[in-house]
């Protein structure tokens, strides 16, 4: 007859019999995990001084020790650093680009990139930083596109010292481009390259899906946009450090130029290619 004590109380792993086994997980980037005690869900977005990073669909970002307590697609696990990666051919930047071998610092061109505010240029230094670093390029942001014919009067471009212009609502019969048409009409147009995206602000290039949105909300008339959108999206909009803590979210969920509308990658493309000419 079977002992269902079994034979031997001495053997080992007797502790373990109908347990079941909890496999290591290396905590690689972007691993959705959940958390067994509270059902916290998030990615892997770093592994530093023995604690794990996990950030929600909402760039909440919150951390816990590595080992158990975790679970992989409802299956308990325990969480272990990930394996140094190995040198896998040439690394890439957050745009795409193969990373230049490392040269000394580049003299900053006198051709330059400008976009329209202080948002803009965070989101091209974010993802095209390293390369325009490369070229020796410099952005600099404008309070606004009716602002450029002022700066073209004071620092007149030449062919040494080029402009290239990225606008926001760049579409047909908006005032934005009414101003565009007219400035490269001017005299200062054959040094100067103007091209822009069809949103309403730089934050709609951000896809929606890498913010954790369906979509970007729809803002009636007479209401600030970004306001608007905060408001939308249950987020706080009760003042600017409340605007600036929403793009910081925002900006904070862009890694690489995957997570940006193709209507904005075409356009900065264009304009490092016009002034690096």
């Amino acid at each position: 007859m079977d002992d269902r004590y079994g034979t031997d109380v001495l053997a080992a792993g007797w502790r373990d019999v109908g347990r079941k086994k909890v496999s290591d997980v290396a905590a690689e980037p972007d691993l959705v995990v959940e958390v067994a005690a509270d059902g916290y869900c998030g990615a892997v977005v770093a592994v530093r001084g023995g604690n794990v990073e996990l950030e929600d669909r909402l760039g909440k970002v919150r951390i816990f020790p590595l080992g158990g307590g975790f679970l992989v697609d409802g299956e308990p696990v325990r969480l272990v650093p990930p394996k140094a990666a190995a040198p896998a051919g040439r690394m890439r930047t957050a745009s795409g680009s193969f990373v230049a071998p490392q040269q000394r610092a580049r003299v900053a061109r006198a051709s330059r990139i400008l976009v329209e505010g202080r948002h803009d240029a965070e989101l091209v230094e974010k993802v095209w930083g390293a390369d325009l670093r490369v070229e020796g390029v410099v952005v600099e942001y404008l309070q606004g596109v009716d602002l450029l014919d002022d700066l073209l009067r004071d620092e007149p471009p030449s062919p040494e010292r080029r402009y290239g212009v990225l606008v926001d609502h760049l579409v047909a019969g908006s005032k934005e481009t009414r101003i565009a048409e007219q400035i490269l009409r001017g005299p200062h147009g054959k040094h100067l390259k103007i091209v822009g995206h069809p949103h309403i602000d730089v934050w709609q290039c951000v896809r929606p899906e890498a913010v954790g949105i369906r979509a970007w909300p729809q803002v009636p008339r007479g209401i600030d946009w970004k306001t608007g959108v905060c408001r939308a999206l249950g987020w706080p909009a009760d003042d600017q450090a409340d605007i600036a803590h929403a793009w910081q979210r925002i900006l904070g969920s862009v890694r690489t130029y995957r997570d940006l509308d193709p209507t904005l990658l075409g356009r900065v493309e264009e304009l490092i290619d016009f002034v690096t000419a």
